[in-house]
């Protein structure tokens, strides 16, 4: 896990990737197998209620805007 600007983002492996989630960027599926991030405000201890599930290259570019 690191911290990016307030956000504290987890990078999902393939393989630790099982089910399918909605990238809120781009709104498409990001289906089980595929790499990507997990990113929750940093003041939320868990996580569990703004965490989102992002393609890494949609979270790079919201993160740049």
């Amino acid at each position: 896990m690191r911290d990016e600007d307030g956000w504290t983002v987890r990078s999902i492996s393939g393989t630790a990737a099982t089910k399918t989630y909605v990238c809120p960027g781009c709104h498409q599926d990001i289906p089980p197998g595929t790499p990507h991030v997990v990113a929750w405000p940093s003041d939320e201890a868990e996580g569990t209620v703004e965490r989102r599930h992002w393609h890494t290259g949609c979270w790079r570019r919201e993160r740049r805007s």
